[in-house]
């Protein structure tokens, strides 16, 4: 962590997510009709619409908008500056590498600007070029980190090997770049055909628990051991990876070829200083794959793609910091671009089809996971196209894939949101005793989790039946999540049935103010409040809970409408256990009392 702390200081300046704030005064006043037709008109509107796309995050018409505005004031350093970051995370680095190079023959400083020229000379076999731009770096992380990695793979490109090596011998100086120069040092030696010495390196990092062994890493070595006729040790290196809990198609199906391979016919995966140079960029990436350094991950990464266009675990890296932007058709568009030889094809595909649910596209997202069960009996597949079906209300086919799932799963932990999800489709379906079965399974396998306990609480309480085992299960939901808006209504709406009014708004208020286009919530906190002597808001939750969408199909309009023209005329009646129920609300009281103490405790 101090490795990663050190180098995002000194590479800090690197940011295209948060870099929309204005960096070049508009004039006083715009002409009236917007915008003029004048030069610096056009400038500024173009400028404006690029940063009116810049904050959508659609960077690749941002960019083209930038470039419109640079026709016009072509001196504008700041936009340049801007323009270039943005290019290369597009990965238009072509493009962006001229104008990193206005940036640096400004006389400006600019590190990265000079780490995007030299990969594009790299990329273009201008190997002399790139080494006398990597020299131009005058910061200790870009100097002591970035430079003897891309330079080793420049005299690789100049077909100089001790050169190459002895660039990488200043990663050895830092413990916490031991793995990468290691790694990097095989792949060197490996390349040039010399195989003991790339062995030894490649074996450092087998042996060593200290070094990381990635994916990519593992990949890279058991090829080497393919290749030099040594597949027992390519198979016992991934004999880890081979377990039946592994769920990851694309680990199953690197195993797979290993175990399918011939000796000495395996092809490299190293064929060149590009590849080698990528295999750079993707390390430096993913050095700083943290929430707070997306932004320099993400330039590097689109990097080492430009580099090796057919790097598809970069691509699946870049596709996933996308996702952590909420870029999700972005995200789609990298990992449309994976083809379906490679073994990342079937992660990628399931990412694709998460990405469109999150964008509202179960239809595309149905079609893409039937079409991916054709080719896989994956568990995965068939709780996913379960998920889409229950959102559709189309239960009966849910409940179809759901069971295939429990047939399929291998991950017995997982085993309980299967029955869980399989208990809300049949309740959906009006087959409530094979809910109640699936449910109370899922409750027992889920050590009692929070979201079943709360789910067959509640149906239980509406059905007016094991009211005082209903209460118990949704006070102990209510104590594992008690921010959460559905076990506050869930509660509060016990509470009113039980009669204890007053106690209960707190509860539905909360579930409101957390979840306020809920109708379900909404209609709930009117009936407590009209028992509660508050008949005017009652009114008014129900008028509301009129506005809003219903997915659940629990909503009753006419008796909402009912309710309005007449109020409730009948406080709810169901029997339970008094010395039961009050024994729960003593101990919620408690942990009521708690939570407020807790939030009077001064912060540090």
């Amino acid at each position: 962590m101090a490795r990663y702390v050190f180098l995002l200081i000194l590479l800090g300046s690197i940011g295209i997510f948060g870099s929309c704030v204005r960096t070049t005064p508009l004039p006083a006043e715009l002409p009236a009709s917007g915008v003029s037709s004048t030069p610096q008109g056009k400038s500024y509107g173009s400028y404006l619409a690029g940063r009116v796309a810049h904050l959508r995050r659609d960077f690749g018409t941002a960019s083209d908008y930038y470039i419109q505005s640079l026709k016009a004031d072509p001196n504008n350093k700041e936009l340049i500056g801007k323009l270039y970051l943005i290019l290369v995370s597009q990965g238009r680095i072509d493009e962006a590498s001229v104008y990193a190079a206005q940036i640096v023959d400004g006389g400006q400083s600019d590190n990265f600007a000079n780490t995007v020229i030299a990969v594009q000379q790299m990329h273009h076999k201008r190997y002399q070029d790139s080494l006398k731009t990597l020299d131009k770096f005058d910061n200790i992380a870009y100097r002591n980190f970035i430079a003897p990695l891309l330079k080793a793979w420049n005299y690789v490109g100049l077909n100089q090997p001790d050169k190459a090596l002895n660039q990488l011998a200043k990663l050895k100086k830092e413990p916490g770049f031991k793995s990468i120069y290691h790694f990097h040092a095989g792949m060197i030696n490996d390349y040039f055909g010399r195989n003991a010495e790339a062995q030894k390196h490649y074996e450092t990092i087998v042996q060593n628990d200290d070094m990381e062994m990635s994916l990519r890493s593992l990949q890279v070595i058991s090829n080497f051991y393919l290749r030099t006729g040594q597949k027992d040790k390519a198979l016992q290196i991934v004999a880890a990876l081979s377990d039946e809990t592994v769920t990851l198609e694309i680990l199953r199906s690197f195993v797979q070829e290993v175990r399918q391979s011939e000796p000495g016919k395996a092809a490299a995966l190293i064929t060149g200083p590009d590849t080698g140079a990528a295999e750079a960029l993707f390390s430096i990436a993913a050095t700083f794959r943290y929430d707070d350094a997306l932004d320099v991950a993400h330039m590097f990464i689109s990097l080492a793609i430009y580099e090796n266009p057919h790097y598809d675990l970069a691509k699946l890296l870049l596709a996933n910091i996308l996702e952590d932007r909420e870029m999700y058709a972005d995200a789609n568009k990298v990992y449309d671009s994976i083809e379906e030889e490679s073994h990342s094809y079937y992660a990628a595909q399931l990412k694709m089809a998460n990405n469109l649910i999150k964008q509202n596209d179960f239809d595309g997202a149905e079609m893409l996971l039937k079409s991916l069960a054709l080719d896989y009996d994956n568990a995965q597949i068939y709780l996913d196209l379960g998920d889409i079906l229950r959102m559709k209300n189309r239960p009966q086919e849910a409940i179809k894939y759901y069971e295939r799932a429990i047939k399929k799963t291998k991950d017995q932990a997982s085993l309980w949101v299967l029955y869980y999800a399989l208990g809300v489709s049949y309740d959906q379906n009006e087959e409530w005793d094979k809910a109640e079965e699936a449910l109370e399974k899922s409750l027992k396998l889920s050590n009692e989790h929070y979201l079943v306990l709360n789910y067959l609480g509640y149906s239980w309480i509406r059905q007016g039946k094991n009211i005082d085992q209903a209460f118990t299960m949704i006070v102990k939901a209510y104590t594992q999540a008690p921010e959460d808006p559905n076990i506050n209504d869930s509660l509060g709406w016990a509470l009113y049935n039980l009669g204890y009014y007053a106690m209960a708004v707190p509860y539905l208020e909360k579930a409101a103010e957390t979840s306020p286009t809920n109708a379900v919530i909404s209609d709930h906190l009117g009936d407590v409040y009209w028992f509660a002597r508050r008949k005017n808001e009652a009114r008014f939750q129900w008028q509301h809970a009129l506005t809003l969408k219903d997915d659940s199909g629990e909503l009753d309009v006419d008796k909402i409408h009912t309710k309005l023209e007449n109020g409730l005329l009948k406080e709810p009646d169901i029997k339970y256990n008094k010395e039961i129920v009050e024994q729960q609300i003593r101990l919620l009281n408690t942990e009521r009392k708690q939570t407020v103490l807790n939030d009077m405790r001064p912060r540090p």
